[in-house]
């Protein structure tokens, strides 16, 4: 009974804290990736005149969720390194985030 009950808090907070977490990547999306990266993933004018890649573009979609997460970790070309800055947790979250971009 006692295994049921504590099972049962527990998938009431996790139901709980699941749209708290997607509100807190967007909001990470926002202040870490949106400057460069724009609201819709596509580059914002400074983003564009940088390089950055459009998140939607074939050449993104076809990078594993490994490659994302060393990109963001390490930083590539003008993208800086994020590593020691977002924990492994945030940045599997913004690569989710970015995926489930429209």
């Amino acid at each position: 009974m006692k295994t049921l009950l504590g099972m049962l808090v527990l998938l009431g907070f996790l139901v709980i804290a699941r749209p708290a977490l997607a509100d807190d990547t967007e909001a990470l999306y926002k202040s870490k990736c949106q400057v460069c990266h724009g609201a819709d993933g596509k580059g914002s004018p400074a983003g564009q005149k940088l390089g950055v890649k459009d998140l939607h573009s074939p050449e993104v979609a076809k990078q594993t969720d490994a490659d994302l997460i060393k990109v963001t970790k390490e930083g590539k070309g003008k993208m800086p390194k994020y590593d020691g800055k977002l924990t492994d947790d945030q940045i599997k979250e913004l690569v989710k985030f970015i995926r489930g971009m429209k």
